[in-house]
């Protein structure tokens, strides 16, 4: 596999990540450098990961991973977009709960960087079929990945800024959406 292949193979992995930072960054009030960087890193890091376990499990497990990967994508993505409306239609104007706010919630963030990241251990038992050199391609998906999601945090907050609750509404149903059109590919009912 060349440089081209892999690249573009790391920009269609990082997508869901793009889109997941735009649904983080559009309930962002004030974006800061450091909160966009950690949602990178999260992104970015288990975008890499996650194929290089793929292709040290090889084919040994990959009926047992592609059976059920679209569903604990599915899940976990419903649950982070339910959760964002629920909030949406749930938080009083003014409200202080003692959080900061635009507080870096880690568990969500991990949560949302598996969810993301699943299809990308697929990749990585390919890449054992393939032969591919493994340490070049999961520094290149993770790179692309970073860059992908910091990007789509800036862009989310330049909408949500101005359109706090429906921007709010708007990513929680996103999820939901990238979680469903992960389950309806993988069952084969929706093409892609």
């Amino acid at each position: 596999m060349g440089f081209i292949e892999l690249f573009l193979t790391g920009v269609g992995l990082s997508m869901d990540a793009f889109a997941v930072a735009i649904c983080k960054g559009l309930g962002m009030r004030k974006i800061r450098w450091r909160d966009a960087l950690v949602i990178a890193l999260f992104f970015g890091g288990f975008q890499a990961l996650m194929p290089l376990i793929g292709w040290a499990a090889g084919s040994l497990f990959a009926s047992t991973i592609t059976a059920v990967d679209h569903w604990i994508a599915f899940g976990l993505l419903a649950f982070i977009g339910g959760k964002m409306l629920w909030e949406a239609f749930h938080d009083e104007e003014g409200k202080d709960d003692g959080r900061p706010a635009d507080r870096i919630d880690l568990g969500e963030f991990f949560i949302l960087a598996i969810a993301t990241s699943i299809d990308a251990l697929a990749v990585g038992i390919s890449f054992a079929a393939l032969s591919v050199d493994i340490v070049p391609s999961v520094l290149l998906i993770g790179i692309v990945t970073f860059a992908f999601s910091v990007g789509g945090v800036f862009v989310g907050n330049y909408f949500g800024a101005r359109y706090e609750k429906p921007a709010t509404i708007t990513g929680g149903v996103v999820l939901i959406l990238i979680g469903l059109k992960v389950l309806l590919e993988h069952l084969g009912l929706l093409a892609l």
